[in-house]
């Protein structure tokens, strides 16, 4: 893959990551840890922490996510949780696929040469 084409995927990517965490952490609670192990799973991209962290910091500022702190052996761990603002939002993010959207991203999908 040339270099254009994996900046692109790598954006395009990036631009899903907030969408991305919200559905993970809607799933189950889940450490900064867990989820950028999710995210590199789920999409191929490897989410530095760097990256990932300021991105919880800024869902649990506009309260879509709370953290909460909980020992795991001998460190503390901060759980991530969807809030029912999130969990709005994300219902809000799923109407807005099921619109035309959806049928732009079909198409380009199964259009594939």
């Amino acid at each position: 893959m040339k270099e254009l084409e994996k900046d692109l995927v790598k954006a395009t990517v990036r631009g899903f990551s907030r969408v991305i965490i919200l559905w993970l952490i809607s799933q189950k609670p889940m450490s900064g840890y867990g989820i950028v192990k999710e995210l590199k799973r789920l999409t191929g991209q490897k989410f530095h922490s760097g990256v990932v962290y300021p991105l919880l910091y800024e869902l649990e500022e506009n309260k879509l996510i709370a953290g909460e702190w909980m020992q795991r052996g001998r460190r503390p761990v901060k759980q991530y949780s969807i809030t029912k603002e999130g969990r709005e939002l994300l219902n809000f993010m799923r109407e807005l696929f099921e619109m035309p959207v959806k049928e732009i991203l079909k198409d380009f999908i199964t259009s594939y040469e």
